[in-house]
């Protein structure tokens, strides 16, 4: 052996080593490249953000321009919306009222007067820290102004710091939430506005009026089944008597002119059984009107004039 060129490989260069879970540094740069990349490119066309930017109820961060492209793409099956787009949001966004626009107080700078390709700098109006993957941002539903979650925080309160508008704390939306209490948080909100009917922007969502009607009216038909399985069987109207009827109406008088028809009314059904039929009685007549002689067997039944001739 040797001197061919060849070499001998050792166990440390054949064996490879198991891959190692990535230490707390090494999970915390992955995560801050992350959500540098999506603060400042589209989730949906990947572009760079540019107003009007608008938000799902997942937190993402999208152009409007993207969203209504989105929307207005119709995929050979018919079905709204393409695919890839669908799956990027999570099917999320259905209609313009699953988001809500976000207004960013965003501060120019030399880079973005010179390229109107550069990030854009968003800041917080209270604090004045820039909103990115170093501070935690929230935005308000439904008027959709964007803070520093510490200024939303240190200065509770039920109106928006800019607008004046009224809100309500489970309406503060953290923008690309990373911890999985706020993502919770937020398909726990998501899933209460669909069973209420409601978007995202607190809209009524389209055909909720339908739903709730189509629920209400089988709810109404379960009551009903309920009611007819404790009371009994319906009964119908042949087999109603003034007794039942009286029964189901509450006001005494009506409840016995009620018993007192529907009584009238069955001895009417019963002289009406029993009495002979006036179309019959034309075709017979009595045996005392009958004369034995001249009866035969042919006209038996019919009464032959005096007069006639036989």
């Amino acid at each position: 052996m040797g001197n061919d060129g060849g070499s001998i490989p050792t166990r440390r260069e054949l064996v490879k080593e198991a891959a190692k879970d990535p230490n707390n540094t090494q999970v915390k740069e992955t995560q801050t490249e992350k959500l540098q990349y999506y603060w400042s490119r589209c989730a949906l066309s990947q572009k760079l953000l540019s107003p009007p930017i608008v938000s799902d109820p997942t937190g993402n961060l999208y152009n409007k321009d993207a969203v209504l492209e989105n929307l207005l793409t119709t995929t050979k099956d018919g079905q709204d919306g393409n695919v890839a787009g669908n799956e990027r949001t999570s099917g999320t966004i259905k209609s313009l009222r699953d988001v809500v626009e976000v207004r960013f107080n965003i501060e120019e700078h030399e880079e973005q007067s010179k390229s109107k390709s550069s990030e854009l700098r968003m800041v917080c109006p209270v604090t004045g820290k820039r909103l990115g993957p170093g501070v935690k941002a929230v935005y308000l539903v439904p008027c959709g102004h964007a803070f520093a979650e510490t200024a939303v925080r240190e200065m509770p309160g039920e109106h928006c710091l800019e607008c004046n508008e009224p809100y309500s704390p489970e309406n503060i939306i953290p923008i690309l939430p990373v911890s999985p209490a706020d993502k919770d948080r937020l398909r726990d909100r998501l899933s209460r506005l669909q069973s209420e009917g409601l978007s995202h922007s607190l809209k009524k969502a389209p055909g909720s009026g339908k739903k709730r009607k189509k629920f209400q009216s089988n709810k109404e038909t379960e009551a009903a089944d309920n009611a007819g399985e404790i009371t009994g069987p319906n009964l119908s109207s042949k087999e109603v008597g003034p007794e039942s009827s009286s029964d189901a109406i509450r006001n005494e008088g009506t409840a016995a002119l009620t018993a007192k028809v529907i009584a009238e009314q069955e001895d009417r059904n019963k002289r009406r059984k029993m009495a002979p039929n006036e179309n019959l009685n034309g075709l017979f007549s009595s045996s005392k009107g009958m004369a034995g002689k001249q009866s035969d067997f042919m006209t038996r039944g019919f009464s032959i004039p005096a007069g006639a001739k036989r």
